[in-house]
């Protein structure tokens, strides 16, 4: 009977961050045109519903019925798993995210958090691991497509993830030491009772440095502007989903933007405290924690959701071997350096 509670409690948790994503992905689509649209003096998305609103719809209608096409000399079945790969693994990260207080409550006798999926001790290295894996789908995508475009796109998102996997590793050890875990969770409650607690500020050694290698890093880890060579559209058409269309290009659609909530998810939690609001009294009475604890989350993970648009309508994009050098020559270093410098300082301020 337990076992059964648990379940469905962990499904029905699953289902509603799951909707919740997708229903994320689907506004952001038509943020994006607008914030873009703002930006650039036009008015975007105007047609479909009042002010375009029912813009996504639309989109997802068309995508939903559009025909499906297979090149003749492509590798079938891997054409037809690869969007699969990428959009899977952009989904399940959200498994280990908090996005509100540390309860545990009883619902039919079963323990029961639910603000988190699942509070694993090793949830850093969780999302790590399953990021990496989505990139195959893009390289997969390349190579089984038969076309010279999607291939070279493929190859660009092999090395691209490479040289930022890395940086995206390095940059967050500085964090790890001075939480001493690599729980989401655990992180989270260590940064509560005021924004001098978020490890982008915390004593004794901020880890400022670390969050703009982290976020650069994360740009280029989902091939968004400046760093979207592996589907630059001036040279490889559209890189490595050239050949896609129908609902296979809408999953690799979502596994861009569903990665994009993801490293916003991790970045607000990792450097700017997760639901902690920047002082306490903005957090309102314990019985309201869990939802002002949403909101103020809610509010941050959008704020770098802003900050990708941002940077698509503001810079152009880098040559590949700028790209190279730049993750290489400079995220390196500097991530390395602040893994040095946080170590002397946390051992220093430990007291031993």
């Amino acid at each position: 009977m337990d076992t059964g509670i648990r379940l469905a409690l962990t499904l029905s948790q699953i289902g509603v961050v799951m909707g919740i994503v997708l229903l994320t992905v689907a506004l952001l689509t038509l943020l994006e045109r607008k914030v873009l649209g703002w930006m650039q003096d036009r008015m975007g998305p105007m047609e479909v519903g009042p002010y375009g609103v029912l813009q996504p719809v639309a989109d997802g209608l068309k995508l939903f019925f559009k025909e499906d096409i297979i090149p003749a000399g492509a590798n079938k079945f891997m054409f037809s798993m690869a969007p699969v790969l990428s959009l899977v693994p952009a989904l399940i990260g959200f498994a280990v995210i908090p996005f509100g207080p540390d309860w545990t409550i009883e619902v039919g006798g079963v323990a029961f958090k639910p603000f988190v999926i699942t509070d694993i001790n090793i949830g850093i290295l969780y999302i790590l691991a399953f990021a990496s894996i989505g990139a195959y789908g893009v390289i997969l995508g390349g190579w089984s497509s038969n076309s010279k475009y999607s291939l070279l796109g493929g190859l660009r998102s092999a090395a691209q993830l490479i040289s930022y996997e890395l940086n995206v590793g390095l940059s967050l050890v500085g964090v790890l030491l001075l939480s001493g875990s690599l729980s989401l969770v655990t992180i989270t409650n260590a940064q509560e009772g005021g924004f001098w607690n978020w490890y982008f500020f915390a004593f004794p050694f901020p880890q400022a440095v670390a969050f703009v290698v982290f976020i650069i890093s994360s740009v280029a880890e989902t091939n968004r502007t400046p760093f979207d060579l592996p589907e630059a559209e001036s040279e490889l058409v559209a890189g490595f989903f050239t050949e896609y269309s129908g609902m296979r290009f809408a999953f690799f659609f979502l596994a861009e933007y569903a990665n994009m909530i993801l490293v916003s998810c991790v970045a607000t939690v990792l450097f700017f405290g997760g639901w902690h609001a920047p002082f306490a009294f903005l957090q309102g009475p314990e019985s309201l924690h869990w939802l002002t604890g949403m909101i103020w989350f809610t509010i941050k993970v959008y704020g770098f959701l802003f900050l990708f648009f941002w940077l698509r309508a503001t810079l152009p994009r880098l040559r590949y071997d700028q790209l190279m050098r730049f993750g290489w020559k400079v995220l390196l270093p500097i991530a390395l350096g602040n893994i040095v410098l946080t170590s002397i300082f946390a051992y220093i301020f430990s007291g031993n």
